[in-house]
């Protein structure tokens, strides 16, 4: 049985979209806070169990049967990600797990400015004690952020941010594509390359293609990382808010997010989706 964790969140569900065409639906269980929610997967022939992060015994209902357990990362930071991480890691090992797999980020690392980077990065050495066999999915950053990134840029054609770096944008659908592919064949093992898109571009290449799609010009103006924070507070952003922003620069200028590797296209099997593709997309559901 193949376990996905939030397959009610944009990146499970498309995993477990994928599965559904790769695996008869008997083999996919799936663990989620909200089995209401996943009723539709129910219907199909998934098996749908509550399972949270927070209390261990709904995992082990959850992981029954488990033969692969794939954790999507939860959405928290710092002590309480890893208390997570490390409860579906034990929970997966004593249901019997031959393998485990995480979605963690292509910026993993202990020193990132960019504050999810350490949590992934505890993460995967968590995974290493486990004596499980493990496979650490380190995605791209989510092409999905690129237009947010620019705030009200294009109402006002104005992209205001600190000064950034090379991103290799990545769509969640390639990552989910790819997940279940590893799930499947095992093509991968340990810690992968960073699983990303063709090109890699910052926020004026982005402010570029933004207003290449709309038809709006937009000017890419670079402000210092502390009035930045005092824009994003003076607009209600809570100061943790402010802060990620920050670290997400702070990390990019140092080059966190700019490999750009061929190994997302070749499990896939065809390019990955593009910027521009993922910005048409996004444009045109906010419509």
């Amino acid at each position: 049985m193949i376990i996905i964790t939030g397959a009610n969140g944009q990146l499970g569900r498309a995993i477990v979209e994928n599965l559904l065409t790769l695996v008869p639906t008997e083999q996919i269980s799936v663990s989620v806070q909200n089995p209401e929610k996943a009723r539709d997967l129910e219907q199909r022939g998934v098996r749908v169990r509550r399972g949270d992060f927070d209390d261990a015994e709904s995992l082990a209902h959850a992981f029954e049967g488990a033969s692969q357990v794939l954790i999507v990362s939860a959405p928290r930071l710092g002590e309480q990600a890893l208390r997570q991480h490390r409860t579906a890691i034990d929970m997966a090992k004593a249901a019997g797990a031959q393998r485990i797999l995480y979605t963690s980020q292509m910026a993993a690392n202990p020193a990132s400015p960019f504050a999810p980077a350490p949590d992934h990065a505890a993460t995967e050495e968590a995974l290493r004690e486990s004596g499980v066999a493990f496979i650490s999915l380190r995605n791209g950053y989510y092409a999905s952020s690129a237009v947010p990134l620019l705030g009200n840029a294009i109402e006002t054609g104005e992209a205001v941010a600190p000064e950034d770096g090379p991103v290799a944008w990545t769509a969640h659908d390639d990552l989910a594509r790819a997940a279940a592919i590893t799930l499947t064949k095992g093509e991968l093992n340990g810690i992968t390359p960073p699983l990303t898109g063709t090109e890699a571009l910052d926020l004026a290449g982005v402010a570029e293609i933004v207003s290449e799609v709309t038809g709006r010009p937009i000017r890419r103006i670079i402000v210092s990382d502390d009035e930045f924070r005092a824009r994003l507070i003076a607009n209600g952003s809570p100061e943790a808010v402010a802060n990620m922003y920050l670290g997400y620069f702070a990390a990019s200028r140092q080059g966190a997010f700019a490999h750009v590797d061929p190994t997302l296209a070749r499990l896939i099997g065809r390019p990955p989706m593009t910027l521009r593709d993922v910005v048409k997309v996004t444009l045109q559901m906010d419509k």
